[in-house]
């Protein structure tokens, strides 16, 4: 699901790579999504008894179990093809961009400080290379971090000094998921 747009009164809305629609505050589709409240750049919706806030441009993470039990998280790629969800380090809300090149997860250091990790003082300090070149940055284990239904409490985290749009879930967390992508989409199952 996304949020291509905003309406008077009226949010437009992408559901399973289908038509943009608009659907009025208050309405429900087919698909059982409402529109609970408009704000600004952003909608409240309510998919499956639960609350979730889309920003314009932003894709939702459909959550559900496999037949295992296991938790799951499908992504839905964004219009470059970059698969970008919310999720959470140590519970302080994060963007996520999904890279799989990139060795841990990769916070910037301001989104470290607001989910409480101290890395200049718990982290081994060292250099990354990065697009942009090289960056003083500090390894950390032990973190938190949650996609969706899926979570793990012993991540290994790298803090940049270089600042970044978005975290990177990299493969500290995704090795521990089952990956498949179908076309515009990529689920990700938690392993163990």
């Amino acid at each position: 699901m996304a949020l291509a747009g905003l309406l008077p009164g009226k949010a437009l809305l992408v559901i399973d790579g289908g038509r943009p629609r608009s659907v009025a505050v208050g309405a429900a589709t087919l698909e059982g999504v409402k529109v609970i409240s408009l704000e600004s750049g952003a909608a409240v919706l309510e998919v499956d008894g639960r609350r979730l806030r889309l920003v314009l441009g932003q894709h939702s993470v459909s959550t559900g179990g496999g037949g295992d039990g296991q938790p799951s998280v499908t992504l839905t790629a964004d219009g470059r093809g970059q698969f970008v969800t919310q999720g959470s380090v140590n519970g302080a809300g994060m963007r996520f961009l999904v890279d799989t090149g990139a060795t841990t997860v990769l916070l910037y250091a301001g989104d470290a400080a607001r989910a409480g990790i101290d890395y200049q003082g718990r982290g081994q300090a060292g250099t990354i290379s990065t697009a942009n070149g090289f960056a003083r940055a500090w390894r950390v284990q032990g973190v938190a971090v949650r996609v969706g239904e899926i979570s793990f409490h012993d991540v290994d985290v790298t803090v940049s000094e270089a600042p970044m749009p978005f975290a990177l879930l990299g493969m500290s967390f995704l090795n521990r998921c089952e990956m498949k992508r179908d076309g515009d989409t990529m689920t990700l199952k938690k392993r163990y």
